[in-house]
């Protein structure tokens, strides 16, 4: 079983704060076999930080997290920006025509831009995977109806932990029992349901720090610089 994070944030996010190479780092000191970084709408860092995990003898795993028209859409495995903004069904067909997967993280926690406040549940289980178990958030409901809706519709499930500091890498794990230790084993082994989930809350103080700092961030990078 390889154990896998699948989703983080860099710098590069308007909500992340560190380097793709201090998230790295966490991933290969807390024993991780595969790291995905998935800026909110970006590629760049994710892309780096797949060389970087592969020189350390990880399974770099490029990826960004979409804004569709509905919510957030996690791509795994591909190398090119997807435009955000468009709709539910064609957000996923571009993830997937890039080679990728569609995994959708938190899709019953509307205030974090979860995508069942615009969908059915019918387009919910289009997904290639749903992510049941995301550490950041406070309580466990909303983790729960992921996963029973998972269970419910026989779909893949994933874990992550969301991290917006690097600290928090690895604090959710998806298990992943692939064929190959290969990028195109682990997206495989995800597709047919050949997961487990390992996951650890984020520690409040943690979650509310994560936060508050993507808040002062996004405030200075829309701020311009005086003098």
């Amino acid at each position: 079983m390889l154990s896998c994070e699948l989703h983080t944030h860099s710098e590069l996010s308007h909500d992340g704060r560190d380097p793709v190479d201090l998230l790295v780092e966490q991933a290969d000191a807390v024993g991780l076999d595969a790291l995905a970084v998935t800026d909110h709408d970006e590629i760049e860092a994710s892309v780096e930080a797949a060389e970087l995990a592969t020189e350390r003898g990880m399974i770099g795993i490029p990826g960004l997290e979409v804004t569709s028209r509905a919510g957030h859409i996690l791509g795994l495995g591909v190398d090119r920006r997807i435009e955000p903004g468009l709709p539910y069904e064609n957000t996923l067909n571009r993830i997937r025509d890039a080679g990728g997967i569609a995994v959708i993280p938190h899709p019953f926690q509307e205030s974090r831009h979860g995508v069942m406040a615009n969908i059915t549940r019918d387009q919910l289980a289009m997904a290639d995977a749903i992510e049941v178990y995301n550490s950041r958030l406070f309580t466990g409901r909303a983790n729960r109806q992921a996963r029973h809706f998972a269970q419910e519709n026989g779909l893949p499930m994933t874990a992550g932990s969301d991290a917006h500091i690097s600290e928090m890498v690895g604090q959710a794990r998806t298990l992943i029992d692939a064929k190959e230790r290969t990028l195109q084993g682990v997206l495989d082994a995800i597709r047919a349901g050949d997961t487990k989930i390992d996951g650890k809350r984020t520690p409040w103080r943690i979650s509310l720090r994560q936060f508050a700092g993507g808040v002062t961030r996004r405030i200075r990078r829309h701020v311009p610089s005086q003098g």
